[in-house]
């Protein structure tokens, strides 16, 4: 994709790189299905970088800004599906 991921430039190095691949991984989710456990574990080492909930919404919004895909569905699905299992997101189609 070409746009610019919404990073906080006082993170690390790492912690970007960690973050940019979380947010690749919502990119798979959506566009040809991720393992639900890979998304998990990214997840989680978001939540690591940022742990507080009003960040994490201003980053997932500033996200779906820019990309057109939502951080929370893709979340929500880890919640709804087994360990093991593939999660494919598939968007919801704008209201008219």
């Amino acid at each position: 994709m070409e746009y610019q991921y919404p990073i906080d430039y006082t993170w690390s190095t790492d912690e970007i790189v960690d973050v940019i691949h979380f947010y690749e991984c919502i990119e798979k989710a959506y566009e040809k299905g991720i393992d639900r456990d890979l998304l998990l574990q990214a997840y989680r080492r978001f939540k690591e970088v940022v742990p507080g909930k009003a960040q994490e919404k201003t980053l997932f919004n500033e996200f779906e800004e820019v990309s057109g895909y939502v951080p929370y569905q893709a979340v929500k699905e880890i919640k709804q599906t087994g360990s093991g299992e593939r999660i494919k997101v598939v968007p919801k189609r704008p209201k008219r």
